[in-house]
């Protein structure tokens, strides 16, 4: 009987420990929030047929309503966090010349590994193509559909090259235009540099201010975070089926590859020029990995992520810098999935593109991927467009469009993995190693 009871007490004991454990641990809460929300959406999706599409379609939009909540109020703080973070790690990077290496260095990190990761799908979607196989989506219109690349008007790249300035600062704010904001944060922090320190105290202080007050925001939408995973994988799952997922296997196989690929890349990367091994990485930086994963945006756990650069050995201003430049214009697990999924479209089409072809619509996608908002589906609406402006039938978005969630929330976590590299990469080598040694 004694040995009964103390059986009983130590599995309530567990029970409580596991609990407990689970509440103090952001990252757990989410996982659970996850897999509950795919089982629920699984019961309720079209395959299994307990509710009508319509009751159903109603009852997700309630289930993801705390993810839109959450979303939202991740959007409404994102100007002035970027704005302030990106200012305040200009001002704190110490001298121009320092400021200069780490801008060069994280140009040359993006340029180098977005395009690394643009072959890798093109690679992968040429010797895998998933799209062949699909039968009953070949679009192609009669005649030659095949895209030339002879519409592309180069006379359009000086003009794009200019549209990059915010010419109406206001308007790119309102509109929630990343890349105008992040262009006017690094002008003002260059200039703030060059204005004497008395002068610009004020406005330093009011931009430290602004990000503190952001922050604050950003920890309390992390209370919907649970939730909010919950609702948004259940509507997923309900809207596309286990049916569909199934069926696009082949395409959400080529790009999860590639991403894995990529992953490995960045730990090669790592371990080779930081000494880190990829063990120490992960054990650090897990939980804002599966954030990123659970919430499909770069952008909105954004201050988890500067907060794991410290962690992994980064000093402030330049975690400050390189995280919020990092989530608009790091993309190179974006650039990935466009690439795949773009000749996974002609290749539903029954359109052979040639290597020059080839070479012209990936260094589109790249340059559209640099700046990219870090929010969930913008990379449908840029594949949209660079398909239909290279003559690309896209009547197949439709099936893109059923897996694409959980391929964004794939290509999101290597986002944030490529991000946090680059920060360890630019971090000065004598405050990372006296980081490593002390515990997390």
């Amino acid at each position: 009987m004694a040995d009964s009871t103390k059986d009983v007490l130590q599995v309530v004991q567990q029970r409580y420990k596991l609990r407990a454990w689970i509440r103090t641990r952001l990252w757990a809460q989410v996982l659970c929030g996850m897999l509950l929300g795919f089982a629920v959406g699984s019961l309720l999706s079209p395959d299994v047929g307990l509710l009508d599409p319509r009751t159903a379609e109603l009852l997700g939009a309630w289930m993801a309503l705390p993810g839109q909540l959450f979303l939202g109020l991740i959007a409404m703080v994102l100007v002035p966090l970027i704005f302030g973070s990106i200012i305040g790690g200009i001002t704190g990077a110490g001298s121009g010349q320092d400021l200069r290496s780490i801008g060069l260095k994280l140009a040359g990190f993006i340029l180098a590994t977005t395009f690394a990761a643009a072959w890798i799908g093109v690679g992968l979607a040429r010797w895998l193509t998933p799209g062949s196989g699909l039968a009953g989506f070949s679009a192609a219109p009669a005649g030659n559909s095949t895209p030339s690349g002879e519409d592309f008007d180069s006379a359009r790249i000086p003009e794009a090259i200019t549209a990059i300035l915010p010419t109406n600062p206001t308007a790119s704010i309102v509109q929630g235009d990343m890349l105008a904001v992040v262009v006017l944060a690094l002008l003002f922090g260059l200039a703030a540099i060059q204005v004497s320190r008395e002068k610009v105290a004020p406005f330093l202080a009011l931009m430290d201010a602004l990000v503190a007050i952001a922050m604050t925001i950003v920890k309390w939408a992390m209370f919907l975070a649970p939730f909010a995973v919950f609702g948004l994988m259940a509507q997923l799952v309900m809207r596309a089926g286990l049916e569909t997922v199934i069926g696009m296997s082949g395409y959400v196989g080529t790009v999860l590859l590639g991403l894995v690929l990529l992953f490995l890349l960045y730990m090669g990367i790592l371990l080779l020029f930081s000494r880190l091994s990829p063990w120490d990485f992960l054990s650090r930086s897990g939980g804002t990995l599966l954030l990123a994963f659970s919430t499909s945006s770069s952008s909105a756990i954004m201050p988890m992520t500067i907060a794991t650069a410290r962690r992994l050995g980064v000093a402030e201003a330049v975690s400050n810098l390189v995280v919020p430049l990092g989530a608009t214009m790091n993309m190179a697990g974006t650039a990935l999935y466009q690439t795949v999924a773009i000749l996974f479209l002609a290749q539903l089409s029954g359109i052979e593109l040639s290597l020059a072809q080839t070479l012209l619509i990936t260094g589109t996608l790249v340059a559209s991927s640099i700046g990219a908002p870090g929010t969930p589906g913008v990379s449908i609406a840029i594949l949209l467009s660079v398909a239909t402006n290279f003559g690309i039938p896209v009547e197949g978005m439709v099936i893109i469009m059923g897996v694409d969630r959980l391929l964004d929330m794939s290509r999101t976590t290597v986002n944030v993995t490529g991000d946090l590299v680059a920060a360890r990469l630019l971090n000065p080598r004598s405050k990372t190693q006296s980081a490593v040694r002390s515990p997390a």
